[in-house]
């Protein structure tokens, strides 16, 4: 079991856009199995991650979760670290 962490307010908005953007692939049906599938797919405990999702402060959030969103599905290096700009890159390139 993850131990509680104080993550501080930049670890929480960014983990907060994450959720964020996950929910709007999920609604956009850009994840193939929704959201199980997209964990099962990058190597994340779906637990872990709905759990996270629940209880921000748990202490399983990793980095590695962000890169997947960036590298495969055009979210937003920037937006999702910073909150600035837009979620989604209007091109196809890997970087913002």
């Amino acid at each position: 079991m993850s131990r509680t962490r104080n993550y501080n307010v930049d670890t929480l908005d960014t983990q907060k856009r994450f959720f964020d953007a996950l929910d709007a692939l999920a609604q956009l049906e850009k994840l193939n199995g929704g959201i199980s599938g997209f964990c099962e797919l990058h190597g994340i405990d779906k637990r872990h991650l709905y759990t996270q999702k629940r209880e921000p402060n748990r202490g399983y959030f990793e980095v590695g979760w962000l890169v997947p969103l960036v590298k495969f599905y055009k979210v937003s290096s920037n937006w999702l670290l910073t909150g600035r700009g837009k979620m989604f890159r209007e091109s196809s390139k890997g970087s913002d």
